[in-house]
């Protein structure tokens, strides 16, 4: 009865069909729509702290102005917050890993393989642009503070994290709180405001009426971004450094990952004992 019992049983297992081990892979476009949500993530939380910033302050976010000095013609400032003792520039950046930088550097590095602009320079041509809309006696009043993730591991000029600087360097969940300390310290040096009511209403209406919100120019200055991307690979070759035979990207990542081959590129043949 047993043997019957198990025939019938490998029968029923033999008649069932198999399925294929199929692993899909997500498309580009999943990809690229999971980073702008962590995008968008990140700026809503900066909005939650800017929200809850003192009823004498106030902010604007995603201006897109004109600045005759950029490649595209126009400056995007992610936040400007204004306080009676000084306005805050805000530049935030999305990315993961660690950043190498300093302030004589005009490139600073992620993960020490990618190269992206300084983002104080960047942050200072925004400050120029905004300058242009208003009074010059506010000009001097300007903080520069650049905002990264959690995801991210600082390996920058300690003088970037010490609040008596006027170039500050947080991570997005502590940008509030920065601002804070930063006017603290400001009230400490001036016995009054630096910007009354009066003027923090003038800074925000000049900055909200510079500001673009024509749908056609926002996108043709995001392609001009696009095109003069500000991150890129430190060894952008795709060929091997002795035979440039065409490589793959993943034979390029793995000597770009491997000290051995001292930042270059080399086909399989020539990684085995062509060097």
């Amino acid at each position: 009865m047993l043997l019957f019992l198990n025939f019938l049983k490998k029968k029923k297992n033999k008649d069932k069909p198999k399925q294929a081990n199929v692993t899909m892979s997500k498309p580009k476009k999943v990809y690229e729509q999971v980073a702008i949500r962590k995008g968008e993530i990140g700026e809503f939380k900066i909005d939650i702290q800017l929200d809850q910033l003192p009823k004498n302050c106030r902010y604007l976010s995603d201006l897109l102005v004109m600045n005759p000095k950029a490649k595209s013609g126009y400056s995007q400032i992610d936040h400007v917050v204004l306080t009676p003792y000084g306005i805050f520039a805000i530049e935030t950046k999305n990315y993961q890993g660690t950043i190498y930088g300093g302030k004589d550097r005009k490139t600073w590095l992620v993960n020490g393989k990618f190269k992206m602009m300084n983002p104080f320079v960047q942050n200072y041509g925004h400050i120029k642009a905004l300058t242009s809309f208003i009074d010059e006696k506010y000009h001097d009043l300007f903080i520069s503070m650049v905002s990264f993730t959690k995801r991210c591991t600082f390996k920058v000029d300690l003088d970037y994290r010490k609040i008596a600087s006027n170039e500050i360097i947080v991570y997005d969940i502590e940008l509030s709180e920065f601002i804070h300390r930063k006017v603290s310290v400001l009230k400490i040096h001036h016995k009054e405001p630096l910007l009354i009511e009066g003027d923090i209403s003038t800074i925000y209406n000049a900055f909200s009426n510079a500001n673009i919100t024509d749908p056609a120019v926002r996108a043709e200055h995001k392609l001009a971004l696009n095109e003069n991307t500000s991150v890129e690979s430190v060894n952008p070759r795709s060929t091997c450094s002795i035979c440039n035979k065409p490589v793959s990207d993943k034979v390029k990542t793995y000597c770009l990952s491997n000290k051995k081959f001292d930042g270059k590129v080399y086909c399989f043949e020539h990684q085995k004992g062509g060097m």
